[in-house]
């Protein structure tokens, strides 16, 4: 049976059985195989089984597909203990019916799974590792002196460094590591190498044998931890005798063996290399170890320097996905307001992040009805701008669909309450009426507006029927108020990132705040909202924007105004 095998991401350690003749990996739900990650593409690569075994193949995805850390262009066979990459999510192939075996010409092996390693827990009897060793070395030294020979230790360096130097991504560097190791030792049938993984465990990521082999072949974690911990260098001249206490290490069948740790920048052991052979005749020494610290020193550094490589790309993929689902949510949002004669309005949309959870809209409900709609998504971020956009969609349907503001409204808290999605919504929408100037008010646990009076004076109509923010409890009942908008008079829609939003000193730029910018517009529906925002943003220059901010304001022009041209929308 054939079956993939998830080694990170979402669904790490989870097994998918593949019983069909063609699978589809992508990004798009209707895929056979979802992968839940940024950066795949929607199809991103197809399996086939034809009489030979199973193939995969890349459907001109956006970031490419690799098995065992090499890119495909075309169908590629798969053998068992192959490793598909797709992003920075891993999978390995496992098929027990396959009688090929996934080893290169010269007998390396690639892949991230087995490799026919196995790590042996035999950390109860650490004191063999510490009297069996016949020679080691303090790898953090950079004063010891080499007794291997001149030209020994240059190849080694040169070999290193000319073959890490064209290596970009961790699956380029641990192979040429070991391609390198290979043609220094001669000598060696078996190397792998073993790094941590987050939660500290320690991993077999490479492997190289120069002839494969039916045997699983164990190591000792005993020994791993030991070279790790004291960042000592070890080499056995005849491990079967030096080791024969512990049982793990006594079924090696193996001769000699190396082994180093891998260092960071920071001195940090990160992992380790050991490199074995099963000769008898053909043991390391000291003048190996050696040998074997200084390319030790170097990998370390570069598998470091890879990492850090491959998170920069993913974090650019990130980048790029935020991008567009900036744009996407965007696309909710009104480019415009409403061109309504006898009234002027101002927006303003501005995220904490590059998406976010704030939201409003416009909507023509008929021919003398508009609704202007305010909400605010609980948090901020990719998951409030996930709810956002349902919210979009719901309200829209909701408030066109029914006459009474508080019906729709109702009917809206069901459809967000139903999603279970333990995020709750305040909003406010108003009702304007072209005709008659009647404005009608329905809010869910936001703020109401403040209205500006024509004796300029300032007040919140609203503020007694305050109602249950959306998606907290099914069945709820929502008022309205109603009142009637006079020339020279405006009603201003916010979200609390405004008024809450802290300058360095962690003062909050306050609602009386707010008020009082309303105020010293007399009416001026565009001056108070671009005095509005400007204040908040110096009230917080030189502080990390907190929350996603959000301002409109409709205003009804005074007669001898006349039409005052409608606001772009303030920011993106």
């Amino acid at each position: 049976m054939a079956y993939f095998e998830m080694i990170n991401g979402p669904s790490a350690n989870m097994q998918v059985r593949l019983e069909q003749e063609e699978y589809v990996l992508g990004r798009h739900p209707e895929c056979d195989i979802v992968l839940e990650i940024p950066g795949a593409s929607r199809k991103h690569a197809r399996t086939l089984k034809n009489g030979i075994g199973y193939s995969i193949e890349d459907l001109d995805s956006r970031n490419g597909t690799f098995v065992n850390g090499k890119l495909i262009g075309e169908l590629t066979r798969l053998h068992d203990g192959d490793t598909i990459r797709i992003c920075e999510l891993e999978l390995a192939f496992f098929d027990d019916s396959d009688g090929g075996s996934n080893m290169n010409v010269d007998g390396s092996v690639g892949s991230e799974k087995s490799f026919g390693i196995k790590i042996l827990d035999d950390e109860d009897s650490p004191d063999v590792v510490e009297n069996s060793i016949t020679n080691k070395l303090d790898v953090r030294s950079s004063n010891y002196e080499f007794s291997a020979s001149a030209e020994s230790k240059l190849a080694a360096l040169l070999e290193i460094m000319k073959n890490l130097g064209r290596a970009v991504g961790i699956d380029e560097v641990l192979p040429k590591v070991l391609d390198s190791l290979f043609n220094i030792f001669i000598q060696a049938d078996r190397g792998f190498i073993v790094l941590k993984d987050p939660s500290g465990q320690l991993i077999v990521r490479w492997s190289k044998a120069r002839r494969q082999s039916e045997d699983e072949l164990r190591v000792s974690k005993t020994i791993l931890r030991r070279v790790m911990e004291t960042k000592e260098a070890i080499v056995s001249i005849d491990a079967g005798k030096d080791f024969e206490l512990s049982q793990s290490v006594a079924d090696f069948r193996i001769h000699s063996m190396i082994v180093a740790p891998l260092l960071n920048n920071d001195g940090e052991a990160i992992g380790a290399i050991q490199i074995d052979t099963t000769q008898t005749k053909a043991g390391y020494d000291k003048k190996d170890l050696e040998i074997l610290v200084a390319v030790a020193n170097q990998a370390g550094m570069a598998i470091e320097n890879a990492e850090l490589h491959e998170k920069r790309l993913a974090q650019k993929l990130v980048e790029q996905d935020l991008e567009l689902a900036r744009q996407v949510q965007m696309a909710f949002l009104p480019r415009e307001s409403p061109n309504i004669d006898g009234y002027s309005f101002y927006q303003y949309y501005n995220p904490a992040q590059q998406i976010g959870g704030d939201y409003f809209d416009y909507l023509d409900l008929d021919e003398t009805r508009t609704a202007i709609m305010i909400a605010d998504v609980v948090g901020h971020g990719v998951a409030a701008a996930m709810f956002m956009a349902k919210l979009s969609a719901e309200a829209r349907f909701a408030f066109a669909a029914i006459n009474d503001p508080r019906k729709a409204m109702e009917q809206l808290n069901e459809r967000i309450t139903a999603l279970e999605a333990e995020r709750f919504i305040t909003m406010t929408v108003m009702i304007l009426d072209k005709t008659t100037h009647k404005v009608s008010i329905v809010i869910a646990g936001h703020m109401p507006p403040i209205q500006f009076h024509q004796d300029n004076s300032v007040s919140e109509p609203a503020s007694e029927i305050g109602g249950t923010p959306l998606g907290v409890f099914s069945g709820e009942k929502f008022d309205s108020f109603e009142l009637i908008l006079k020339p020279g008079e405006s009603l201003t829609l916010y979200t609390d990132g405004i008024f809450e939003a802290p300058n360095a000193q962690q003062e909050q730029f306050s609602i009386e705040r707010v008020r009082q910018f309303i105020l010293r517009a007399n009416g001026d529906v565009k001056k108070a909202g671009t005095e509005l925002v400007h204040s908040v943003q110096e009230h917080i220059k030189g502080c990390e924007q907190e929350d996603d901010m959000c301002v409109v304001i409709l205003g009804r022009n005074s007669e001898t105004d006349g039409a005052r041209p409608t606001e772009p929308l303030g920011q993106f």
